[in-house]
């Protein structure tokens, strides 16, 4: 009896080698596409503002000056600008790292009690936190800047790192309760069994192995804090603004002849730690995001 069943022709080599590379050649003009803006900020940090004015935006830099690095940084005086991002850039170094670290241990404990110290009610405080993680900023301002008179640290960086740990407690929280439930509930029961308390499981069970979780949510809090304006305008003040306030006063400056070199160089220095961190972390950020996707 004749096999009448149907296969589908085999796709030559050539096709599939044509299919590859015309991907790739997709997948090369989005790059080009998302990074030529970076170029465009990388090259005309280095020129000064004569080729600006007479060359052409995407061409290459004629002579390499950093004269405009040295401006935005420490804020030499040229007659036209004073002011620099080097304080507001330790400002935000000495905001974001320890609101970092403290917003990810608080998230790293209320995801352990959530996700393996089942009690009443669990779910539903753990149903509040996440509805938090969608509030927008601008409806907290007001109560936030209430809560810091009342306290006593409004316009302080400790102030600053109040509000971005109290807001980022929500996504931590998410983040850890959704890895920590895929680990396995036998852990904590051995642990009870063998003595270990509550806080002891925490730091020896639990912690050791959250280190794909703590990459993903240090990322995202420093990410997040870093590049957050709305905070450090609302809730600082002259000498504790974040770096992202300066440099909306550099680039927004309009005494004397725009500095455009300047403002580039500016925006791309505030932007190097997060650039940092996602070239040096990037592949552990997916790795952790995919780690608690599956529950097993």
């Amino acid at each position: 009896m004749t096999d009448v069943s149907y296969r589908p022709p085999s796709r030559s080599r050539g096709a599939r080698i044509a299919l590859r590379w015309g991907l790739y050649l997709m997948l090369g003009v989005f790059a080009f596409w998302y990074l030529l803006p970076l170029f465009v900020m990388l090259t005309t940090s280095l020129k000064n503002l004569e080729e600006i004015r007479s060359g052409s935006l995407l061409a290459l830099p004629r002579e390499i000056t950093l004269e405009p690095w040295k401006t935005a940084w420490s804020g030499a005086c040229t007659g036209i600008r004073c002011d620099g991002l080097q304080p507001f850039f330790w400002n935000s170094v000495m905001l974001a790292v320890p609101a970092v670290a403290i917003s990810t241990l608080i998230g790293a404990m209320n995801g352990y009690v959530i996700a393996q110290w089942r009690f009443r009610g669990a779910n539903l405080i753990f149903s509040l936190m996440l509805f938090g993680c969608f509030i927008p900023f601008q409806v907290v301002l007001l109560p936030m800047a209430r809560t810091l008179g009342i306290i006593g640290i409004a316009g302080t960086i400790p102030g600053l790192i109040f509000v971005h740990v109290i807001y980022g407690i929500g996504f931590t929280t998410l983040f850890f309760r959704n890895y920590y439930v895929t680990i396995p509930a036998e852990l904590t029961k051995a642990a009870k069994i063998d003595g270990a308390g509550f806080f002891r499981i925490f730091w020896s069970v639990f912690l050791p192995l959250s280190l794909p979780i703590i990459v993903v949510t240090v990322i995202w809090q420093f990410t997040q804090i870093w590049n957050d304006f709305l905070f450090g305008v609302s809730f600082s003040q002259a000498g504790t603004q974040p770096v992202t306030v300066a440099l909306n006063n550099i680039v927004n400056s309009t005494t004397g002849v725009k500095e455009y070199n300047v403002d580039m160089a500016a925006a791309i220095i505030a932007a190097l730690p997060t650039l940092l961190v996602y070239v040096v972390a990037g592949k552990y950020f997916i790795r952790g995001l995919t780690a608690g996707s599956v529950k097993g």
